[in-house]
């Protein structure tokens, strides 16, 4: 059920193509303000705040978010967002957002290129 609902996660960051990068953060602002600032990544603040990942972006950088809009979001299975907010899922929130976060920043040309492995942020 939870490989359904992780994957139904994935495939509707996908179809929707709402990803933004947001590796350009300014000096003032980290990761977590811009998303915050933008008002269009709200699910995520919480998802990132129910995964105990705020501090670690909010931390040295430079880090880039692939990140799903509360568009991308609202596009889940009925349940999903909700059973992954739980407390009992935090390891599986874990994984699924820092598979979205790079170390160093990544413009949208970086992307483009042909696929190499990079290190990603959080527990594995």
């Amino acid at each position: 059920m939870m490989k359904t609902m992780i994957a139904g996660l994935v495939a509707a960051m996908a179809i929707t193509g709402a990803v933004a990068n947001m590796g350009a953060a300014t000096a003032d602002k980290d990761i977590v303000d811009t998303a915050v600032a933008a008002r269009s990544f709200t699910t995520l603040v919480k998802a990132l705040q129910a995964a105990d990942l705020v501090e670690t972006l909010k931390g040295a950088g430079p880090y880039t978010v692939f990140a799903p809009t509360d568009e991308a979001c609202a596009k889940l299975p009925a349940g999903t967002l909700e059973t992954l907010l739980k407390p009992e899922n935090k390891p599986k929130l874990q994984r699924i957002l820092t598979s979205h976060v790079v170390a160093g920043r990544v413009t949208a040309a970086d992307v483009a290129k042909p696929a190499r492995r990079r290190r990603s942020v959080g527990p594995r």
